[in-house]
């Protein structure tokens, strides 16, 4: 008998080509590659390993295509400890492609070939709805179209799990979104974008906890990239900011997914804590964060003892 997942992450699954170079070459020339890593990938993959890694056992709800590519990432992910029965085939779909090209100061550019085929639809969400209702945290990414994530919220209200959202939809049925959620994760952008104002510092977000608890969220985290750079756990009547975790003399390489296992941090935290603080919830977040821009490419490189080693 399968047994049920205590967290499912709904979100994006893809073949991740990551190319270190000294430097990005001007056009009409080319630059030799000095590392090249190919992993499983996607926003969604990135954290359901994450949380994998942290301990608690995970499902994947994704798209993947019909193609060998699909085949080497879906048994990576086994391999990996996911459950990917409700990943969706396909048909005459390629497997998304992601490509990293990271140059020698750690800045990033991607290619990605992530088209309307591997997102998911609503009736995709809906053939996950018993791991849905069943789990006790599920994690849905706003990359992923409103509609499908809607649904995966409305399913999982039914079982009363927690739901966070990593990132911010549009505009079109946030506030519907927003009224089914118990925690939101938004980086520095999506958070501008969400309090409708620049963030300059963690004082910035003053007011930001009642107008969150207003639309139904118990906290959110509110990346902030100017003045003092972290993350914000704002909720109804106070906040606390952690700023980012000091990477040592090497410094960050690739920024590439310490927001995924941010919120793979988070959904475990709470998943293991549920009268967590906000506050505590995020100290393990950004600690796994930190853990993971430590090497190229976006996969997280994280243990359980991480769970024991914050407040």
């Amino acid at each position: 008998m399968r047994s049920v997942p205590e967290v499912v992450v709904v979100g994006q699954l893809a073949r991740d080509l990551v190319l270190v170079v000294d430097a990005v070459p001007e056009p009409g020339s080319a630059a030799d590659v000095r590392e090249r890593h190919e992993m499983l990938g996607g926003k969604g993959a990135n954290c359901a390993v994450g949380v994998t890694q942290l301990g608690a056992t995970t499902a994947l709800v994704a798209v993947a295509g019909d193609d060998t590519a699909a085949e080497l990432v879906l048994e990576r992910a086994r391999l990996d400890g996911l459950d990917v029965s409700r990943v969706v085939r396909r048909p005459g779909t390629a497997t998304g492609l992601v490509v990293d090209v990271l140059d020698r100061d750690g800045r990033w550019r991607y290619l990605q070939d992530l088209g309307e085929p591997v997102l998911l639809t609503e009736a995709d969400v809906g053939a996950a709805a018993a791991e849905l209702r069943a789990a006790r945290v599920v994690v849905l990414q706003a990359q992923q179209p409103v509609p499908a994530l809607l649904a995966a919220a409305r399913h999982t209200h039914t079982g009363g799990a927690r739901i966070v959202l990593d990132g911010v939809p549009g505009a079109e049925r946030r506030a519907a979104l927003l009224g089914l959620l118990v925690v939101l994760r938004a980086d520095p952008a999506e958070a501008e974008q969400l309090l409708g104002r620049e963030i300059d510092g963690p004082d910035a977000t003053a007011d930001a906890g009642g107008r969150l608890a207003e639309a139904g969220l118990v906290f959110a985290v509110l990346g902030v990239e100017r003045g003092a750079p972290g993350n914000v756990a704002v909720w109804s009547d106070g906040e606390a900011f952690l700023p980012h975790e000091d990477p040592g003399p090497q410094g960050p390489v690739d920024t590439t997914g310490g927001g995924d296992a941010l919120t793979a941090g988070l959904a475990v935290a709470l998943l293991r804590n549920p009268s967590a603080e906000p506050a505590a919830a995020l100290a393990v977040g950004v600690a796994a964060a930190a853990r993971t821009v430590l090497r190229p490419g976006g996969r997280p490189a994280l243990t359980p003892d991480l769970l024991r080693t914050r407040p």
